[in-house]
């Protein structure tokens, strides 16, 4: 049979699939006999639900196929150049026809050659040429069966997208949720939940665990006599500072409250929480941010108190919170622009001061400081 040949026994039962009367069932024969095609067309012809195609060359039944998009394949198993066995691992190792059920036809009835082709998954085995009714009755079969498991597919992919943009608009929302408004960094929420987290991963890894509470100097006059705004604008360069400062992924910044700032630091001690501390300290006073009403300096500077542990269980985390709450107050009380360390061993605070002089009249009566 000539290409014209084989273009008109399409032609005639080529329907438009893609309009809303599109037949329910697709069917692309492979098979290099145009008698048997022309059987096949004929058996189909009256059933308005089946569209039929023909493939006599079996070297282009794979790019047929992923062009036409049948719901069924009808294949034949003795062809010349290609062996039947071999295009059906071909259907089912590409992914556009892996899915797609092949009906094998064979001229034999023969129980290993069946095996075979349902070893290679073959969906089905007939003996051409076989019984009209049969026939019509597998093919819808088998194209209800794919077409199901075709929504099945999309309506999974579907639900896998919509879960994954939910779990970003959930993420999204946690990260809203956590953030401070004004500042960007952590608020007093994420401050307790991270807090709380790394307090019970210490416990877990007999870790230390420290914080840093942070207040700005003399903000209530700053505010009053600069304005709100000002008061704001203050804020944000004092949190982007420390934002800047703490550069582990695993360390948190975050608003504690009013002009009131914590850095948790996960497995880090006493000596590395306070190199910190005076990093921030310098950090801060170098932003230059003009502070006329200030007793302590002539621009923004901030006290913090510093507190290190290793917690216990039995302990919790609101211990280390008011250890590093009573070393701030010790810094305000001893000058300001400055920090203070909690040392839970020796029930004693330990300040820094910039300068030398003023630092040995504080602690006089306390331990040594470390720098």
């Amino acid at each position: 049979m000539t290409p014209t040949e084989v273009d008109k026994i399409n032609a005639m039962n080529d329907r438009d699939i893609g309009s809303s009367d599109a037949p329910g069932s697709r069917v692309l024969l492979v098979d290099d006999q145009p008698i048997v095609a022309e059987a096949i067309r004929r058996m189909l012809a009256d059933e308005a639900d089946i569209d039929f195609h023909y493939c006599q060359d079996p070297s282009n039944a794979i790019k047929m196929a992923a062009e036409y998009q049948p719901t069924v394949i009808l294949q034949d198993m003795v062809m010349p150049d290609i062996d039947g066995f071999v295009l059906l691992r071909f259907f089912h190792s590409t992914p556009g026809t892996r899915t797609i059920p092949v009906i094998v036809l064979s001229t034999k009835d023969d129980p290993a050659v069946k095996s075979e082709a349902f070893e290679l998954e073959a969906s089905d085995y007939l003996v051409k040429l076989p019984d009209r009714v049969e026939l019509i009755a597998r093919i819808r079969a088998h194209s209800r069966s794919y077409m199901a498991q075709k929504e099945r597919d999309e309506a999974f992919k579907a639900l896998r997208v919509l879960k994954k943009e939910l779990e970003q608009k959930n993420a999204e929302l946690y990260r809203l949720s956590s953030q401070d408004g004004l500042t960007g960094i952590g608020n007093r929420r994420r401050f307790d939940e991270f807090l709380e987290s790394e307090w019970r991963r210490a416990i877990r890894e007999s870790s230390p665990l420290s914080l840093i509470l942070i207040d700005i100097d003399h903000f209530k006059p700053f505010n009053d006599n600069y304005g709100h705004q000002s008061g704001d604008e203050c804020l944000q360069r004092v949190a982007q500072a420390l934002a800047r400062g703490v550069r582990r992924p695993s360390d948190l910044v975050a608003r504690y409250g009013g002009e009131e700032f914590a850095v948790i630091l996960p497995n880090t001690a006493t000596e590395g929480a306070q190199k910190l501390a005076e990093a921030l300290r310098v950090e801060v006073e170098a932003l230059a941010v003009s502070h006329e009403h200030s007793s302590t300096a002539d621009c923004v500077t901030i006290s913090m108190g510093v507190a290190s542990t290793i917690p216990l269980t039995g302990m919790a985390a609101p211990e280390l919170t008011k250890m590093a709450d009573q070393a701030l107050y010790r810094a305000k009380e001893a000058g300001r622009n400055r920090f203070c360390v909690w040392r839970l061993e020796k029930d004693a605070v330990t300040a820094y001061d910039k300068e030398e002089e003023r630092l040995s009249r504080v602690l006089a009566d306390g331990p040594a400081s470390p720098f």
